[in-house]
């Protein structure tokens, strides 16, 4: 498959954002209780960063200020869970900052040549990436590989998301649609 093919079901009509993001893709094969829980952890995580992040809801009423302050500490205390676990159970290395683009269906970043080598396409694995600056822990999405494509900027991945459950999804989905939102604000900002 080429890169424009790969493209087309990667990005095809949705929302594509480009982020220089902490990011990798882990070849392997990881059985159905790993894919589980990696989905409802980032699930998990992108709900709880949403909470902390939003300050209207989803119909765009202004919510009481105690609802929100609420909701805020429990975001928070969900999240400081999280990483408190990550700290206790992770022996995973932290990964480089380097441009993405990618969307609720998928993601093309740049690998290195040993990483090209070995993710031929077919091959599954987990898309790792830290979605936010402001919180150490990461995103795992279940992926395979569409292509792989080796030009003059080097080697990209080009990855499709696999059995993402739809709340996973819609939370990738509005997580996406922020980053895209505050791009824009940021444009438009004078200098």
């Amino acid at each position: 498959m080429n890169a424009d093919n790969a493209r087309a079901l990667v990005f095809g009509d949705t929302l594509a954002c480009e982020e220089t993001r902490p990011a990798t893709f882990v070849p392997g094969a990881l059985d159905a209780n790993a894919l589980r829980v990696a989905c409802l952890r980032s699930d998990a995580l992108l709900r709880a960063i949403a909470v902390v992040e939003d300050s209207r809801n989803e119909d765009g009423e202004e919510r009481s200020t105690q609802e929100l302050a609420m909701q805020r500490v429990e975001a928070k205390l969900d999240l400081l869970t999280a990483l408190v676990a990550t700290l206790v159970n992770s022996q995973e290395p932290h990964d480089p900052p380097q441009p993405i683009r990618w969307s609720a269906l998928g993601v093309c970043l740049a690998v290195d040549t040993a990483t090209a080598s070995t993710a031929t396409p077919g091959t599954v694995g987990m898309f790792r990436v830290q979605p936010c600056d402001w919180l150490p822990e990461a995103l795992q999405l279940p992926a395979t590989v569409l292509a792989s494509v080796a030009d003059g900027d080097g080697h990209h991945l080009w990855l499709r998301f696999q059995s993402l459950p739809p709340t996973l999804s819609a939370a990738l989905e509005r997580h996406l649609f922020r980053v895209h939102r505050r791009a824009i604000a940021e444009s438009r900002r004078p200098r």
